[in-house]
């Protein structure tokens, strides 16, 4: 497996990242970014769903992009396909977030070469909720 991100990067993002724009959330319960958003929240994070559709999710109002977010985003959670992730990640350089992570099994190394030349730092193929359960803080 190749490790698109180092322990240190994966602890300071999940110690340090308040506001997370959690891309692909939606009210589909079924979905993995309902759960994931959920034990963001349930971890005092702030989490903000950018869905098409814009829906109210956990509480929290949706925005149909991440460039409609009134806010500061710290770090950016993509739940789409790898196809679509550069342009998310793009995305994330352009409201300068200041982390991206792409969760299981999304993958773009072109992506992650410019997001982290732009100066972000940058996880992909891992899962948040995973990671703070072995590298996290408490």
């Amino acid at each position: 497996m190749t490790s698109w991100a180092d322990e240190s990067d994966i602890r300071a993002i999940l110690a340090d990242c308040e506001t997370w724009a959690v891309v692909g959330l939606s009210t589909n319960k079924g979905r993995a970014a309902y759960g994931v958003a959920r034990f963001l929240q349930e971890k005092g994070k702030r989490i903000v769903p950018v869905h098409p559709s814009a829906e109210q999710v956990h509480g929290e109002p949706g925005y149909a992009s991440l460039a409609d977010i009134p806010f500061a985003v710290d770090c950016v959670d993509v739940f789409v396909r790898s196809e679509l992730a550069g342009d998310i990640a793009d995305q994330a350089v352009g409201i300068n977030a200041r982390a991206v992570w792409f969760q299981l099994d999304v993958t773009d190394p072109d992506a992650y070469a410019r997001t982290t030349a732009a100066g972000l730092t940058m996880v992909m193929d891992r899962c948040p909720a995973i990671e703070w359960g072995r590298l996290g803080p408490s």
